[in-house]
């Protein structure tokens, strides 16, 4: 029995009951629409928070690992741990402003319209290395003593510049294209200044020049596998927010790049450099034949990462495997290619300092075989495997060179030597783009070329024949104030 006034019970299963409908029938009303809303909405936020810290979790517990690994052998005491986490943070803020500029600048186009396109970006790709090499390879040879402040240099104006094009995406501005352009050259000149920088800061027991630079490309892999995601999701606010973020990320490296030792700086005057093996009475200094040898096996190399490219995102279009869709199929190369750069910096780890010489010619050989398997069997996996044979070659290869020029190039020619070389592999990228794009769309006519331009490439290389390299003397000393 209910009396008057008194709280109707409680079920213990159920929990009270609900408010009789408007129809007078007992039964629960059924919530309205702002009733609904408010529950969507209250339940989209929980999940948001909970995914954000989940992430903000696993970022924290990443970056812990990358602090760890980056100090090991003594990289901790030397200020070889503080390059590597600022490659981190440099790769971060690089891939910011790809994934901002990615719909904007070149991949938004249809396969009928996308040649004009592409050479514009071809174009864009190259310049920097047009200036990289005459003006800014002198210059930092020039003045490498301030190293670091070069470095933070490149940094700051990196970030200055994507506060223009974030500002000209927004106002559909003039200034895009010079400031994606500058963006680029940033980049290429910040790889000189810091590839200069890292035999100074090398431990002198557990650690080879491969080695180094392995753990940079890794920390580098660390830093483009945060940021894309990350910049994906920006995008989703804005256009502009990708390139927002990325300012701050590059005012972050800025900071880096001063706080990085003394010893960065230490430098008696530096020379020019010459990527040739023989003497022609100009004073330059010649890097050798063990260099040239490895420039060449590696622009094969380049050549090939730049036709795939080009050549897969066409041709998977016109003839795509396995009955998957374009654009799946392009997630997967693209995937596979990273995957494949991912080991090759993973490997380069275990390369002795002896072995770049032969690494490299190996490289260009596995590279042609995979090309010659793809042409005669065109399948999903041929092509995934393509895909990670090339990613794997170009990384490793790339190490493998870094090796032989900061073991063969003494340090006043080095910077100056890797403005050059980044020339050379960057043209044959270009080159291998271009070819990619002009061949027909036929699956067995384009790896039948990369086939044989790999060939070419494998005997031009094995016709330098090096000598017994001189070791470059060691840096110099850390002064006691450092």
């Amino acid at each position: 029995m209910r009396l008057d006034g008194c709280v109707p019970p409680t079920d213990p299963l159920h929990g009270p009951p609900g408010p009789p409908d408007e129809g007078g029938t007992g039964e629960p009303a059924q919530p309205n629409r702002s009733q609904r809303f408010r529950r969507a909405a209250g339940a989209s936020a929980r999940a948001a928070r909970t995914a954000a810290s989940g992430t903000s979790r696993a970022a924290k517990v990443s970056a812990n690992r990358l602090h760890r690994a980056a100090e090991a052998k003594g990289a901790g005491q030397t200020g070889l741990s503080r390059l590597i986490e600022l490659n981190a943070a440099s790769a971060f803020a690089d891939a910011l402003v790809t994934v901002a500029l990615a719909g904007t600048l070149f991949f938004s186009v249809s396969t009928t319209e996308a040649r004009g396109n592409v050479a514009l970006y071809l174009a864009l790709t190259m310049a920097p290395f047009a200036v990289v090499a005459p003006v800014l390879g002198p210059f930092l040879d020039r003045f490498s003593h301030g190293r670091r402040w070069a470095i933070g240099f490149t940094a700051a104006g990196r970030g200055f510049l994507a506060w223009v094009a974030a500002d000209a995406v927004m106002d559909d501005g003039v200034w895009l294209y010079p400031a994606a352009l500058g963006v680029l050259v940033g980049q290429k000149a910040y790889a000189v200044t810091r590839a200069a920088a890292v035999p100074r800061l090398l431990p002198p027991e557990g650690w080879t020049l491969v080695a180094a630079n392995s753990r940079l490309q890794l920390a580098a892999t660390f830093g483009t596998l945060v940021g894309a995601p990350v910049g994906v999701l920006l995008t989703q606010i804005g256009d502009d927010w990708p390139l927002r973020a990325a300012f701050f990320a590059y005012v972050g490296t800025t900071v880096l790049a001063i706080l990085l030792p003394k010893r960065v700086d230490l430098s008696a005057g530096e020379e020019s450099a010459s990527l040739s093996d023989g003497g022609d009475g100009s004073g330059k200094f010649r890097v050798g034949p063990a260099v040239v040898r490895a420039l060449r096996a590696n622009a094969a190399l380049r050549w090939m990462s730049g036709f795939l490219t080009m050549f897969m995102a066409f041709v998977l279009r016109e003839e795509p495997v396995a009955g998957l869709s374009d654009l799946l199929l392009l997630g997967i190369v693209a995937a596979a290619a990273w995957l494949g750069s991912t080991a090759g910096s993973s490997v380069g780890a275990l390369v002795q300092a002896r072995s770049p010489d032969r690494t490299v010619l190996v490289l260009v050989g596995f590279a042609a075989a995979s090309a010659a398997v793809t042409a005669v069997y065109w399948s999903l996996l041929t092509v995934v495997l393509v895909g990670l044979a090339a990613g794997f070659a170009q990384q490793l290869g790339r190490l493998s060179l870094d090796a032989i020029v900061q073991r063969d190039v003494p340090e006043q020619n080095r910077s100056n030597a890797f403005a050059r070389s980044e020339t050379l592999l960057q043209l044959g990228w270009v080159v291998g783009g271009g070819v990619g794009i002009v061949l027909p769309l036929v699956p067995w006519v384009g790896m039948t070329v990369a086939t044989i331009v790999m060939a070419v490439g494998l005997v031009f290389a094995l016709r330098v024949r090096p000598r017994a390299h001189q070791p470059t003397p060691a840096p110099p000393p850390a002064r006691p104030d450092e």
